[in-house]
């Protein structure tokens, strides 16, 4: 059984992040969608909001579980089994930091594989900073986050 971890600061969920959590649905048998915490980091939703954003998303898949944790993504994934760890890149230079980090991570647990998923070419624009300032100006984002959280934001 292959059991893949998404990881990510999730602040907040994007379309983009859940379509990247429906595609690592249907390559791995199970799919834990975790939201990491970084002390370094100001974040514009808590933690508690943060996990039910990705619990009301997870709902939608069967084999999709959500969490959050403020421990390494290695140790993490790890600590519950998980053989693969799932990133989305939308561009170049994004891909650039993921792979950065996906040795990094390898450095630190060569039994843990990283797979790059690109982005669907309609969604490489939409990212989280770009949904937060949208929310600080009081502009409709609706369209970038999924239905599932709408309500919620």
């Amino acid at each position: 059984m292959k059991r893949a971890l998404v990881p990510g600061s999730f602040d907040p969920v994007t379309v983009g992040h859940e379509d990247i959590i429906a595609r690592a649905s249907s390559l791995f048998d199970e799919v834990i969608v975790c939201a990491f915490i970084n002390a370094n980091k100001s974040y514009m939703f808590t933690e508690d909001e943060r996990l039910e954003f990705l619990i009301a998303v997870a709902d939608g898949y069967d084999n999709v579980s959500a969490d959050v944790s403020n421990s390494l993504v290695t140790a993490y994934a790890k600590e519950n089994g998980c053989d693969v760890i799932v990133k989305g890149c939308r561009s170049g230079l994004n891909f650039e930091d993921e792979y950065e980090q996906a040795l990094i991570n390898r450095e630190l647990d060569p039994d843990i594989e990283t797979i790059l998923l690109p982005a669907s070419p309609e969604l490489s624009f939409v990212s989280s900073t770009m949904v937060r300032e949208m929310i600080r100006y009081g502009v409709d984002c609706s369209q970038y986050v999924p239905k599932a959280i709408r309500s919620k934001m």
